[in-house]
Parts: C-alpha cells; sequence; structure tokens
C-alpha cells in the first residue's frame, strides 16, 4: 500500500536550489494525488505543494513562485524543485500518499550561510 523514498536534502544557501525527489512503489503512482510537506522544529507539518494525477498543481502561498513540484509516471517519482531558498523554508520535507496516508521518512533541508 504504497513505499515512500526521498531524496536530495541538504545545507544549501539563501537564494540557492535544491531538487527533492521521492520514489514510490506498492501502488499504481500514474492514478495518485501526490504531496510535499514540511514540518520545521517546533511548528506543524504543513502542505507545500500538491500533484493530482491529471497533473493540476497546488502550492502554499509561501513558496508560490518559487517550488515546482512535477511527477514522472515513468520513473514512479514526484519531484520538488526549491529555487530562492529562504532560511524560513528550512524544516524535514516529507513525501504523502492521501490514499494510503503513507509518509515517506523525510529528508532535511537546511537554508543557511
Amino acid at each position: 500500500q504504497g513505499q515512500l523514498v526521498e531524496s536530495g536534502g541538504g545545507l544549501v544557501q539563501p537564494g540557492g536550489s535544491l531538487k527533492l525527489s521521492c520514489e514510490v512503489s506498492g501502488t499504481i503512482f500514474s492514478a495518485r494525488t501526490m504531496s510535499w510537506y514540511r514540518q520545521a522544529p517546533g511548528q506543524q507539518r504543513e502542505m507545500v505543494a500538491t500533484i493530482t494525477s491529471g497533473y493540476t498543481t497546488n502550492y502554499a502561498d509561501s513558496v508560490k513562485g518559487r517550488f515546482t513540484i512535477s511527477r514522472d509516471n515513468t520513473k514512479k517519482t514526484v519531484y520538488l524543485q526549491m529555487n530562492s531558498l529562504k532560511p524560513e523554508d528550512t524544516a524535514v520535507y516529507y513525501c504523502y500518499l492521501a490514499i494510503y496516508n503513507r509518509w515517506g521518512q523525510g529528508t532535511q533541508v537546511t537554508v543557511s550561510s
């Protein structure tokens, strides 16, 4: 019922870019809505971006114009391209498969000079 493995986090300077990947197995990936969430220390987990099976996307206001969610159904992978990163983007980023309420293990993104 869905296994999710994230990769691509790391340390980046303000204004820099990172691309996160989430490889999904155990489900019909092409039919699934996929999301990225993030959780900063001491804060609640929040939705960052969502992409449906029909490639409709939705973004949190805080990342609109800077982040792009995409998917490759042949690779069963969802991506989050993050540009113009800010220190307030620092968080653990999680991939989420809503139909099974399944989370990935998370990947740390730190934006600091």
